[in-house]
């Protein structure tokens, strides 16, 4: 399994944020559709039916968020305590109504703007239609069948965003 950008990439399985276990909240793509995963939030959104793929509160990396974050840690591992993982909305929006979804972050210290912003555009993508939407999970999941391993570097990641949501090719 393995992070990239926003998503974890789990066994040829694909989730917005952290993989969920048990009731856990979480968010996976399939070729079907969006599938709210965990107590409260069981459902499934046909992709024929997703007009937008948001998310929001994702916990992008500053210098500010990083001491916090080492902060916390100390305070949690000095006083035997702490506070439940971060999470993030993932926005479904369909005709009829706009559904939000929870998902943990799988970040510790949040995400690089650069990761966030192609995250979003790669979300953006998976709405466009169902040859983009399967092409693009696809090639997903077939590198997350052959990449289990771990999270790659940054620099990996943020090629790997780039291609999925074909950036290049929406630049020509």
């Amino acid at each position: 399994m393995a992070m990239v950008g926003l998503f974890w990439i789990a066994e040829g399985d694909v989730y917005v944020g952290s993989k969920p276990s048990g009731l856990a909240p979480g968010v996976r793509l399939t070729t079907e559709g969006v599938t709210g995963l965990g107590h409260g939030q069981t459902g499934l959104w046909l992709w024929d039916d997703v007009r937008s793929l948001t998310v929001e509160d994702v916990p992008v990396k500053s210098l500010k968020r990083r001491v916090g974050a080492v902060v916390d840690m100390a305070l949690t591992a000095g006083l035997g305590g702490g506070e439940e993982a971060p999470t993030m909305t993932v926005c479904v929006g369909t005709p009829e109504e706009e559904i939000e979804l929870t998902a943990y972050v799988a970040a510790a210290t949040g995400y690089s703007q650069t990761e966030y912003d192609l995250s979003r555009a790669l979300l953006s993508r998976l709405t466009e239609g169902a040859a983009t939407l399967l092409t693009t999970l696809a090639a997903m999941a077939a590198w997350g069948r052959a990449h289990e391993g771990g999270t790659p570097r940054r620099d990996e990641r943020e090629r790997l965003l780039r291609e999925w949501a074909d950036e290049n090719a929406a630049r020509a």
